[in-house]
């Protein structure tokens, strides 16, 4: 394939040293890159890297605003395609640049100018649809951007919050990162990245906030150097919180079960001051490989049990069983708390999809059960909003189980939490509208003495 070398505006920046497309090429190739997610459907990241590695040429500062045009676009897509009357990555692009940007009919048809590039001038009609479209009467799955199947499940929670929390869904996460106090201070670290112009989390204690750009994107922060030298983790307030309302202890033998890349175990470390025990594992081993070169530049202490597959697979926590303090379950979900950083997974959501999530957490709650001492503690988290992954979940274990009971989550560990958080049956909720963070759930359970 002949790669056409795409026209730059000719400006240089200090984060952004090579040559930029113009506004209008970007937005160009948002548009390619959209009707290939909707063609092929597939994953945003897998398209973005696709188009990247087909254009060389286009700088990383072109690279991520074109990703921030596109995450965008799919932020937006149903209500962008409702104004617009089409489905088409062009109608979602200039839909979200009035809904999601906020620009106005003019300045949109300077960008769709005709220009070598450039998409092609906007028609009659696209210019009265951005004119006069409205989503007064458009269904709420239109007008908060959302898989229409989804709906009840999360209305039966928001009640008549629905639509508020679907658009704080729909606007872009900040970008939270956790200080790690087994290394400085939080203030020690405002200090050293006041070039950043960090805020403290409005909730956690272990927390900052960095602010983005106009366009959405942050620093890099994974280049600086108290990032490098195991200063801080990025990590939303959310996670944090749920981190802390796990209510670790020193001297306790501590479970992270589902531990992935291991976020929730480096914050338990850090917020035991590594004088607990905590034992990290996932099924799925190939989750675990991040975890050991965040534990060398943390400093954090954490032994990593990785289970072995094939033939040879056994239970690594077996000799466990009975005798651990805390048990902490981040389970797998559909992930619906997070739709503000992860645009696409509502649209690739399906029911089968939930179903298969309920099923590996009644799974995994009831391996988490069998680990737990008499009087020992299981704190159940997910980064979702619908019941059937959440309270449900718990009342599931509850009735498998009669030697496991509900007991409240305590809240006075973080001062104005219990005022925000929407109370559940048997948990606790955080949302984008309500905490400003993604969506987690935790709940909290005990073994019977």
């Amino acid at each position: 394939m002949q790669v056409q070398a795409w026209p730059h505006d000719g400006k240089f920046n200090e984060t952004f040293p090579e040559p930029t497309l113009t506004p209008s090429a970007r937005l160009s190739a948002a548009i390619e890159i959209l009707d290939d997610i909707a063609e092929r459907r597939r994953p945003a990241a897998d398209a973005l890297k696709d188009w990247g590695l087909a254009h060389r040429y286009a700088g990383s500062g072109d690279r991520a605003a074109i990703a921030s045009l596109v995450y965008d676009g799919l932020r937006r897509r149903a209500s962008a395609a409702w104004i617009m009357g089409a489905e088409t990555g062009r109608a979602i692009v200039i839909g979200m640049l009035r809904l999601q940007r906020g620009l106005a009919e003019p300045s949109i048809a300077s960008l769709f100018d005709g220009a070598r590039f450039a998409p092609p001038p906007l028609t009659a009609d696209e210019r009265k649809r951005l004119t006069e479209g409205s989503l007064a009467d458009a269904p709420p799955e239109v007008a908060g951007d959302a898989p229409a199947f989804v709906l009840p499940s999360l209305a039966a929670l928001l009640g008549e919050a629905l639509l508020p929390e679907l658009r704080a869904l729909g606007r872009r996460a900040p970008l939270d990162i956790r200080v790690n106090t087994l290394k400085q201070s939080r203030d020690e670290a405002f200090a050293a990245l006041a070039d950043l112009s960090p805020e403290t989390t409005p909730l956690s204690a272990l927390g900052l906030r960095v602010p983005l750009g106009e366009d959405g994107r942050g620093p890099a922060l994974h280049v600086d150097p108290l990032f490098l030298e195991g200063g801080f983790e990025i990590q939303d307030e959310g996670s944090q919180i749920a981190s802390l309302l796990a209510g670790a202890k020193p001297g306790e033998t501590i479970v992270d079960l589902c531990a992935g890349g291991g976020g929730k175990s480096l914050a338990l470390a850090a917020i035991t001051g590594n004088a607990a025990h905590i034992i990290a594992t996932d099924a799925d081993p190939r989750r675990l490989a991040p975890i050991h070169e965040r534990l060398r530049r943390s400093g954090a202490q954490v032994e990593v049990r990785t289970p072995r597959t094939g033939k040879a697979r056994s239970d690594v926590l077996a000799p466990l069983d009975g005798t651990v303090d805390r048990v902490l379950v981040d389970a797998p979900c559909t992930g619906t708390g997070t739709w503000r950083r992860n645009p696409d997974a509502k649209w690739r959501l399906r029911p089968g999809s939930l179903s298969g999530r309920i099923a590996e957490q009644a799974e995994v709650l009831d391996r988490a059960a069998r680990l737990l001492r008499p009087g020992g503690t299981l704190v159940y988290v997910t980064c979702s909003l619908l019941p059937e992954e959440n309270d449900a979940a718990v009342d599931g274990l509850l009735q498998r189980s009669r030697a496991i009971r509900p007991v409240a989550t305590d809240l006075t560990a973080i001062p104005g939490l219990d005022e925000k958080v929407r109370k559940t049956t048997r948990g606790i909720q955080m949302s984008p509208a309500l905490t400003g963070t993604d969506g987690f759930y935790v709940a909290t359970m005990t073994r019977k003495s």
